[in-house]
C-alpha cells in the first residue's frame, strides 16, 4: 500500500517566530529550519500553517510568510518578547488557542504536527490527541548535553525542562535528530525508542550561501583586500564561546604582533541567553585583550549579508560547548571558507576534519591560535580546505532533508515503527 503524504501541516514553534532575525536573542537554526522546510513544503502543494507566540499587541493573528505558508500569533501571555524561563507558563493559554483555532477551521484539520523544541512539543503532545493526528518532534538542542558541557557563566538548564523534556520524548509518534549524535543521545539521556527515531540533517540554502569573489564581499563591507579575518557569526553568549576567538586571537598577535596590522575579528550577531546580563561583554573584553582595533562587532543581518560575511572570511570560527548540527559551519563551508570548529555534538557532521576545516577538541585559546596561525601562513593548505568546503557543504541541500522528512512524515502517519540504527 502507497505510504500516505500529509496535505496539511501544524507546525508549532513557542521559543521564537519564523518572522524574527536569526542570531540574537532566541533566534537561529531553528528558525531558518522552520522557514526552510515551510518553503519547500508549500511547492511541493503541502500547506502549512505554523503557530507561534504574540510577542506584540501590534501583531496580526494571520500572516502569510510565503504562497501556501500561514503564521498563526497565538495570544499566550503578555504580548511581549519573554525569556525562555518564563515561557512554560504561557504553554496552556497557547495550547488552548491553538486547539481552538484548529477546531474552527473551515476546510478540514491537519494531517500533522511538527513540534520544534520541548516547549513547543508539550503543546503538540496535548493537540496529537485531541486532534488523532501523529506528532513529529524535533529538539534542536537538549537541556541534558547543555548541562553537561556548560560553558563557564552559562545558566543550568533546570530540571523541569529536563523532565518536559522525557515527556515529549515519550509522546512523539517520531523524534527527528539533526545528526547521528543527537539521535544516540536521545535514547541514551532520555530513553527515546530506536524504532522511533530518524535522523536528517538539515540543510542550506545553496543557491544563497555559494562561493563568490572574497574582494568583491570584502569591499561591500568595509574590509582591507589584504586582510586576514576571523569570524564569528550566531548568537552571542557562553554557550557559542565567542570569548574563544577573541583570547586565540590576541594569542597570535602575541605569537605574530606583525599579525595586528592585518587581522580583522568580526562578531556578527546579537546577546542571548545568559549574554543579555552584560550584552557590552565582548566589546569589554577586546579591549582588556589589546585587540579592540582589531575587532568589528556587528549586529544580526540578513541572509544575503551574512553569506558576504563568510566570503569575506579567511576562516570561520565556531568554538560553541554544544551544538545539535552547526548551521553556521554548513552556511560558511558552502561560501568556500573553511571552518575552525570545536570537535562536539553535531560539529562532527557539520565540520569534515582535515576536510573542510579543522575540529578542534577542548576550548583552549592557545589551541586555536595555533590552529588558525597554521592556515593563515599555509596558503596552499588554506585553498584546498575551500575547496573541501564547497565539495562537504553541497551534501545539505534543503531539498534532501525536506525529502528525508517526507518519508518520516508518512511513517508517523502510517504508524509504521521500523527499527533503525541510531
Amino acid at each position: 500500500m502507497p505510504r500516505r503524504l500529509p496535505q496539511r501541516i501544524a507546525t508549532v514553534s513557542v521559543l521564537t517566530s519564523p518572522f524574527a532575525q536569526p542570531g540574537g536573542g532566541d533566534a537561529g537554526g531553528l528558525n531558518v529550519y522552520i522557514v526552510e522546510v515551510a518553503r519547500r513544503m508549500a511547492a511541493l502543494d503541502v500547506e502549512v500553517e505554523i503557530f507561534t507566540r504574540a510577542i506584540s499587541p501590534d501583531i496580526p493573528p494571520l500572516a502569510e510568510l510565503v504562497p501556501g505558508v500561514l503564521v498563526r500569533h497565538v495570544a499566550a501571555g503578555p504580548p511581549k518578547e519573554l525569556d525562555k524561563n518564563d515561557l512554560p507558563a504561557t504553554l496552556a493559554q497557547f495550547t488552548s488557542e491553538m486547539l481552538r483555532t484548529g477546531a474552527a477551521r473551515e476546510t478540514g484539520g491537519y494531517d500533522l504536527i511538527h513540534a520544534h523544541h520541548w516547549l513547543a512539543g508539550r503543546v503538540g503532545s496535548v493537540a496529537k490527541q485531541r486532534w488523532n493526528v501523529p506528532l513529529v518532534q524535533s529538539m534542536h538542542s537538549l537541556g541534558a548535553v547543555k548541562n553537561a558541557a556548560r560553558a563557564p557563566g552559562d545558566e543550568q538548564e533546570p530540571a523541569s525542562r529536563i523532565a518536559g523534556e522525557t515527556a515529549v520524548v515519550a509522546a512523539a509518534d517520531r523524534l527527528v535528530a539533526n545528526t547521528v549524535q543527537e539521535a544516540n543521545q536521545l535514547i541514551a539521556l532520555y530513553g527515546a525508542d530506536p524504532a522511533r527515531v530518524r535522523t536528517v540533517n538539515p540543510g542550506v540554502d545553496l543557491s544563497l550561501f555559494r562561493p563568490g569573489s572574497q574582494p568583491e564581499a570584502r569591499r561591500s563591507l568595509g574590509l582591507p583586500m589584504d586582510a586576514v579575518v576571523l569570524l564569528f557569526a550566531g548568537r552571542v553568549q557562553p554557550l557559542k564561546a565567542p570569548d574563544v576567538l577573541l583570547r586565540a586571537a590576541a594569542e597570535m598577535i602575541q605569537h605574530n604582533p606583525g599579525l595586528a596590522r592585518r587581522l580583522v575579528v568580526a562578531i556578527v550577531g546579537g546577546p542571548s541567553g545568559a549574554g543579555l546580563t552584560d550584552p557590552d561583554h565582548l566589546g569589554k573584553l577586546a579591549a582588556a585583550l589589546g585587540i579592540a582595533g582589531q575587532v568589528r562587532l556587528e549586529p544580526p543581518c540578513p541572509q544575503p549579508e551574512l553569506a558576504d560575511w563568510y566570503r569575506a572570511a579567511t576562516a570561520v570560527v565556531v568554538p560553541s560547548h554544544a551544538e545539535t548540527f552547526g548551521l553556521v559551519a554548513v552556511e560558511a563551508q558552502a561560501c568556500g571558507t573553511p571552518v575552525v570548529a570545536a570537535a562536539v555534538g553535531g560539529l562532527r557532521t557539520a565540520v569534515r576534519d582535515g576536510i573542510s576545516g579543522v575540529l578542534v577538541d577542548g576550548h583552549d585559546p592557545a589551541r586555536y591560535a595555533r590552529v588558525l596561525g597554521d592556515l593563515v601562513s599555509a596558503p596552499r593548505h588554506l585553498r584546498m580546505l575551500q575547496k573541501g568546503a564547497i565539495a562537504h557543504a553541497s551534501r545539505f541541500g534543503w531539498e534532501q532533508a525536506v525529502d528525508e522528512l517526507m518519508t518520516v512524515y508518512g511513517e508517523a502517519m502510517d504508524g509504521i515503527l521500523t527499527t533503525v540504527d541510531a
